[in-house]
């Protein structure tokens, strides 16, 4: 196989990789495009992993491998991770990250700790929860648009019994 002349061609090449095999690290990664006869830097296949939007994701077997999201309209991760890991995650994140969970009809508000919001709106992305019609985030804030016009209630209570609470919602 010869090497991918672009960055385009070489990212592509990556998200193939990343898509089929399961790879622990950039190092990994590195020799398995080396094999296709792909030379790379650290600080490139860094940079490449970032504009790929690839996540370090915990596997079926409890290790950490790289993942893609999908190309497109698709939410999903590409890579042999199933969707039981990625809720996993999910469920971690809430645990970890989730301050407060209000609800308006179908909007959601989740509060986070400053800085950790879209990563938080990030998994949620990647969770594919088809009652979700999308996210947006700040800083410490993440909204959540249901898809049911009444759904918003549901939806941070589901939120806050990932967190492991039901009493983290402010009423007034």
């Amino acid at each position: 196989m010869t090497a991918p002349a672009t960055k385009t061609a070489r990212q592509a090449q990556i998200s193939a990789i990343l898509s089929s095999e399961s790879v622990h690290s950039q190092a990994d990664l590195a020799a398995r495009l080396a094999d296709d006869g792909v030379q790379v830097t650290q600080a490139t296949l860094s940079r490449d992993l970032v504009e790929l939007r690839a996540l370090r994701v915990r596997s079926e077997d409890g290790s950490l491998v790289y993942a893609v999201p999908a190309e497109g309209g698709e939410r999903s991760l590409q890579s042999s991770l199933s969707r039981e890991v990625l809720d996993t995650r999910l469920t971690r994140l809430c645990s970890e990250l989730l301050v407060t969970a209000e609800a308006s009809a179908n909007i959601v508000v989740l509060r986070t700790p400053p800085g950790a919001a879209n990563f938080l709106a990030l998994a949620i992305d990647h969770s594919v929860m088809p009652s979700l019609l999308g996210t947006l985030a700040g800083d410490d804030t993440v909204m959540l648009i249901c898809r049911d016009p009444h759904g918003g209630q549901s939806m941070a209570e589901r939120f806050l019994s990932m967190a492991g609470s039901r009493d983290r919602t402010w009423s007034e």
